[in-house]
């Protein structure tokens, strides 16, 4: 220890508790001589990059399915339709020959109705505007006329365009005239 005394002190030496190359040290290694602490960061490192890759994934999945769901919904929705364009076409070719306006009126009404009852098994609902109050979040003001009565002043006194709701989700804002 008397040598220890002698030798000069230099700040750029190792840290003396630090382990020398070869020595052993107190960490637990594993059976192939490895520390323990290298094995459980390779083990981590793989289980995120599995991870991540499984994320991303996931995420193309996600994506190819949300595009093939919009479109299978317009495809269910066009199996619908067909058969009211083919409606439309029975009665353009049986009325070309008529003179008869009844006839055709009465042709579109059928046609009309049926597609309006498909659309609201599908959740499109038609609005009411006409005579109730003005609301901003489900109209749209075409312009201002003089109300016909004192009681239609800041209602709506026409409609338009039909305004439609989706569910609960307004789809199309109602074009209305409101009354001043």
């Amino acid at each position: 220890m008397a040598d220890d005394q002698n030798l000069p002190q230099d700040d750029n030496l190792t840290d003396p508790a630090a382990p020398v190359a070869g020595e052993m040290t107190d960490e637990p290694t594993t059976e192939t001589g490895v520390p323990a602490a290298d094995t459980e960061l390779a083990d981590l490192k793989d289980k995120y990059l599995r991870l991540a890759a499984e994320f991303e994934n996931y995420k193309r999945r996600t994506s190819k399915e949300r595009i093939d769901l919009f479109k299978s919904a317009n495809q269910e929705l066009m199996v619908v339709l067909l058969p009211v364009l083919d409606d439309f076409e029975r009665a353009r070719h049986h009325t070309q020959t008529t003179e008869d306006a009844g006839t055709v009126r009465e042709a579109m009404n059928i046609i009309q109705n049926k597609l309006g009852k498909i659309l609201e098994q599908k959740g499109l609902t038609p609005m009411n505007a006409a005579g109730t109050a003005f609301d901003p979040e489900l109209h749209e003001a075409i312009t201002q006329i003089p109300a016909p009565s004192e009681d239609m002043k800041g209602k709506i006194v026409d409609e338009v365009e039909k305004g439609y709701y989706l569910g609960d989700k307004v789809l199309r804002h109602a074009k209305v005239v409101l009354g001043q």
